[in-house]
């Protein structure tokens, strides 16, 4: 590809961007948190059909992916979950095919008073965009198509098959990309623009998702002895799982890329529901809790040391020694997953990097977790992730820096451009 068809899409980015940023907003604005994802896919397939992709949208039947790799308990009502892929086919194929994937779901926002702004009424100030999901990863989906937009802008096509797939559970299981590699779609690469702060994903952890079900015995709470807190009762375990937390940020000193981190594994007790009325002992407490793994682990085996360790810490309790605590699996199954492999297109894409930003990728040793896992360990294809810079994800305040975004925008479309092949349109 030569310097003056990179100016061309280059230049093509530009002259979107305040169109893209329109688009973006108005995806921003639908509060797709977990369950009530359709009109994001509704939106996503509406786009695809403008530009005359093939689309392909779905209802996700669980029942086909549960003996699959990665996945992951699902608890509430999926009769209406989607996925949504749009499929553009060359006229002429000369070059590698391709994944370009976002995850539409976002996590709620919690108390609404704490926003400087709604959450679902984007607002753009000071260079930034503020929305929940601008920046995980609303932005980077859109950023995708557009990417694709300036492509044909500039006056050129790809030369190789594109899925532009919009999946949703990126946040709780990754049911909605598996659920594309079950519908059978594959390609040569798989890109996907989570915000990454411009650094290339080299490698992530795993997940474990679980719920302590902890119960107690119930008495007026002016004859307390006389009965078992169930909310104190789960602190203890939590406490348990704290030392545990512990001992597996030991092993991952060992690990050739995690070693470098501090504190790479995260134990968090991120839900607690318990006890039926403040002048009551309560009778039960469920506590819903995540911990990372490392690339390589085994989840089964680390299910079982979660399992150990709140057996042993029930036995040294007065009364769950006798009344032990049971677990659920509540969302997340999921490996971690190292970038192996992937020479090819982490040369193309470092080509583009450079075009934009000047020098070479940082790698990003990432302690949160990506759909590229089920693309690299099911099915071998090389899964890069990159995006753009941002604020306060899972926080309030969210937002995405929109030059950053906008280069993410350049990057993607000449990466695109290089590892698929153009010509001219």
């Amino acid at each position: 590809m030569n310097a003056e068809t990179q100016q061309r899409i280059v230049d093509a980015v530009d002259a979107g961007f305040e169109a893209q940023l329109a688009t973006t907003s108005d995806f921003v604005a639908i509060p797709s948190t977990r369950g009530a994802e359709g009109p994001c896919q509704d939106m996503i397939g509406d786009l695809l059909r403008a530009r005359g992709y093939e689309v392909d949208d779905w209802h996700i039947n669980v029942d086909d992916l549960k003996d699959l790799r990665g996945f992951g308990p699902i608890e509430h009502d999926f009769s209406k979950a989607r996925s949504v892929v749009g499929t553009y086919r060359p006229q002429t194929s000369r070059g590698k095919s391709l994944i370009l994937q976002g995850h539409c779901d976002v996590v709620p926002a919690g108390p609404l008073e704490l926003w400087d702004t709604p959450p679902f009424s984007p607002v753009i100030k000071d260079g930034k965009m503020f929305g929940r999901g601008a920046c995980d990863m609303k932005s980077g989906t859109i950023g995708a198509l557009y990417a694709l937009d300036a492509i044909k802008a500039a006056g050129f096509k790809p030369t190789a098959r594109i899925h532009f797939q919009s999946v949703i559970e990126e946040e709780s299981t990754g049911v909605g990309a598996l659920s594309t590699l079950q519908r059978g779609y594959r390609a040569d690469a798989c890109f996907i623009p989570e915000p990454t702060g411009r650094k290339m994903v080299r490698s992530q952890v795993g997940v474990i998702w679980f719920r302590l079900r902890v119960k107690g015995h119930p008495t007026h709470v002016a004859f307390a002895g006389s009965g078992a807190n169930a909310i104190m009762a789960a602190y203890h375990l939590i406490q348990a799982l704290q030392k545990l937390e512990i001992e597996w940020n030991e092993r991952a000193k060992a690990d050739r890329h995690f070693k470098t981190l501090n504190h790479p594994i995260n134990f968090n007790p991120g839900i607690i529901k318990g006890g039926d009325w403040a002048s009551s002992v309560p009778a039960w407490c469920d506590v819903d809790c995540r911990i990372a793994v490392l690339p390589g682990w085994s989840i089964a085996d680390h299910q079982k040391e979660i399992m150990a360790c709140v057996a042993a810490a029930a036995r040294n309790h007065r009364f769950l020694a006798n009344n032990p605590p049971e677990i659920e699996w509540s969302g997340f199954l999921s490996e971690g997953y190292e970038l192996t492999d992937a020479a090819a297109p982490e040369a193309a894409f470092g080509k583009a990097f450079n075009t934009v930003y000047g020098g070479e990728v940082e790698d990003l040793v990432f302690t949160a977790l990506t759909d590229t896992r089920f693309y690299g360990l099911n099915h071998g294809i090389p899964s890069l992730c990159f995006g753009a810079s941002g604020g306060e994800m899972h926080g309030f305040n969210e937002y995405v820096d929109l030059d950053s975004l906008k280069k993410t925008t350049k990057a993607m479309a000449l990466f695109i451009a290089d590892w698929c092949g153009v010509e001219k349109g």
